[in-house]
């Protein structure tokens, strides 16, 4: 089993990996495949591109701004194209534009506000986060027709893929690559026998599918990005959109923290760069998915603390990362990062996990130690719920990524000063939060239909 690195972490835009990302780009995949067609077919007439959004997508779309990202995909923009642009304007213009070119002799009559169709019905059988593309001719009879699912953190599959994979993502065979651990077990067991860390381990499988440079690059990259929304964050002061007229926080807080330092603890600071960065998230704008945008403000958090106030250095973060992708390529390969799927335990306690064990590792721990980071900080996640106020990242999902950077950091303190053995295994640990995901309410899986979000009383 392996996921690469720069594959789990992209950088793209808020405010959801798998209401926002995931979407423009099964929207982008799909205007491919219908120019394909037209170029295939004798195509003639009046067209039209139409997309059904079932299950979690139509429950919260609104929020998460689905439809946005859905035209912005038709139109050929995928999430890292607009991390930096301006996208109210852009999306004005798509808006407005009411078409868009398949090729230089077909055009496909297209409206956001028309051919989005937000279907709260019952969700399709194979995930909650499924969308139904079709090409219509001029009499609206189906011509092409593809559906796919956005499974968390940025990917896409179809039917007929998600039917064939154990965990609902498209990885690499371990028999590929050296150290190709699909469990904690089995990752540790490698580690014993080759005498080498999880991060060293993980750099060799990196390296089969690239160059050292590249991947430093990569991660140089990630890391540069992260900061940037981190500061970003940190310098934005108004209203966040999307109706509850939230003010940010993350500035004034971080203005307190620097004029009284002798007053502030590590809970403050990194509530205030989580918080940074889960704002610039709920405002559609860049931030990196650490897994997921929802939980994107945990691991730059941490690792911001790292760098800023414990002397962190530039092959110290690559080290993080690292350690931090190969637990979260476990949690992938056996659970799930989705909300819509698993609850929030997925997402910001996925995060915390990939987060302890990057600060397990980078401050000396051994396999054992950043196992056991691993597994307290999402063991103190299992049963938490995706429940949206609105349907919107910011209550209570602002604050949550605060709290699940101060529960990776205390659990890294509590292993590294352990031997590593320990009474839970991670692997346990992801197999309870699949099992309580799968036995949770629909409610609690990012539909806003229970828990906070509906515990709101509008005047």
């Amino acid at each position: 089993m392996f996921i690469s690195a720069l594959e789990l972490f992209k950088i793209g835009i808020g405010p959801s990996s798998s209401h926002t990302m995931g979407p423009m780009l099964a929207a982008h995949k799909f205007i491919s495949l219908a120019r394909q067609y037209c170029s295939a077919h004798e195509v003639s007439g009046d067209l039209s591109v139409r997309c059904t959004l079932k299950g979690s997508l139509s429950a919260t779309g609104k929020g998460h701004a689905t439809d946005r990202a859905i035209a912005l995909g038709m139109h050929g923009y995928l999430p890292a194209d607009v991390a930096t642009r301006d996208l109210d304007s852009l999306v004005d213009r798509i808006r407005a534009s009411r078409s868009l070119a398949l090729d230089d002799s077909h055009q496909a009559a297209f409206s956001m506000d028309r051919d989005i169709l937000f279907d709260t019905g019952a969700p399709l059988p194979e995930h909650p986060n499924g969308m139904i593309f079709e090409l219509l001719d001029g009499n609206a009879g189906t011509l092409l027709a593809q559906t796919f699912f956005s499974i968390g953190g940025g990917f896409i599959n179809t039917p007929s893929g998600i039917r064939q994979l154990v965990a609902p993502l498209d990885m690499k065979p371990d028999n590929q690559f050296p150290y190709g651990f699909d469990s904690a077990q089995s990752m540790l067991a490698m580690a014993a026998d080759s005498g080498l860390s999880v991060v060293e381990m993980k750099r060799l499988n990196e390296s089969v599918m690239l160059s050292a440079s590249a991947l430093d690059q990569g991660l140089d990259h990630i890391w540069q990005s992260m900061q940037q929304c981190i500061e970003r964050g940190l310098s934005t002061e108004g209203i966040l959109p999307g109706g509850l007229d939230l003010p940010r926080r993350a500035k004034t807080l971080h203005q307190q923290l620097l004029q009284q330092p002798d007053k502030a603890d590590v809970n403050d600071w990194l509530c205030a760069y989580a918080m940074a960065v889960n704002e610039e998230n709920a405002a559609g704008h860049m931030v990196v998915t650490a897994p997921t945008n929802g939980a994107a403000g945990v691991i730059p958090a941490v690792l911001y603390y790292f760098v800023t106030h414990e002397g962190g250095k530039p092959q110290q973060v690559r080290e993080f990362l690292l350690a931090a992708s190969a637990i979260g390529g476990l949690i992938k390969h056996r659970s799930s990062i989705s909300g819509a799927e698993v609850g929030c335990q997925g997402e910001v306690g996925s995060a915390a996990a990939m987060a302890a064990a990057g600060l397990c590792a980078v401050r000396g721990g051994t396999p054992q130690q950043v196992e056991h980071a691993a597994e307290m900080a999402l063991e103190h996640h299992i049963g938490m719920t995706c429940d949206p106020v609105q349907g919107l990242v910011q209550v209570p999902c602002i604050e949550r990524n605060g709290f699940g950077a101060i529960k990776a950091y205390v659990a890294t303190s509590l292993a590294i000063r352990g031997s590593g053995e320990h009474f839970m295994p991670l692997d346990n640990c992801i197999a309870a939060m699949k099992q309580t995901g799968e036995e949770m309410s629909i409610k609690f899986k990012e539909t806003a239909l229970g828990g906070l979000a509906v515990s709101i009383t509008e005047c």
